[in-house]
């Protein structure tokens, strides 16, 4: 079992920056790829950004490449999403994920957060 607690949203400017954290409770965190995804307001929650278990393989959805950067430190436990160059359209609700399966956890990860509000404003 794992469980997931996501912090570091707010409201920021278009253009700035912020850092998310997820920390992961379990033994087994350090095995376990992990994700983020995010959610506006009236759209389908949509994948953001991944990493497998060693920190040494990345995904990023096309929209985020370049301005968002995962990561993750398995002494601590935690996985960060770090967000540059932020957009009004970046605004939504961001999720933690993870999953014991790498491919999975792009797509429909079985461990979820409860999500932290990011908005940025024009």
């Amino acid at each position: 079992q794992v469980q997931l607690v996501e912090s570091g949203g707010g409201l920021v400017q278009a253009g700035g920056s912020l850092r998310l954290s997820c920390a992961a409770s379990g033994r087994t965190f350090t095995s376990y790829p992990m994700g983020w995804f995010r959610q506006a307001p009236g759209k389908e929650r949509e994948f953001v950004a991944a990493i497998n278990w060693s920190g040494g393989t990345t995904y990023y959805a096309d929209s985020v490449k370049g301005r968002f950067t995962i990561s993750r430190d398995n002494a601590q436990n935690t996985v960060y999403l770090q967000m540059n160059s932020l957009k009004p359209e970046d605004t939504a609700v961001y999720y933690c994920a993870a999953d014991a399966w790498e491919p999975r956890v792009r797509m429909t990860p079985q461990y979820w957060g409860q999500g932290t509000q990011v908005t940025v404003s024009s």
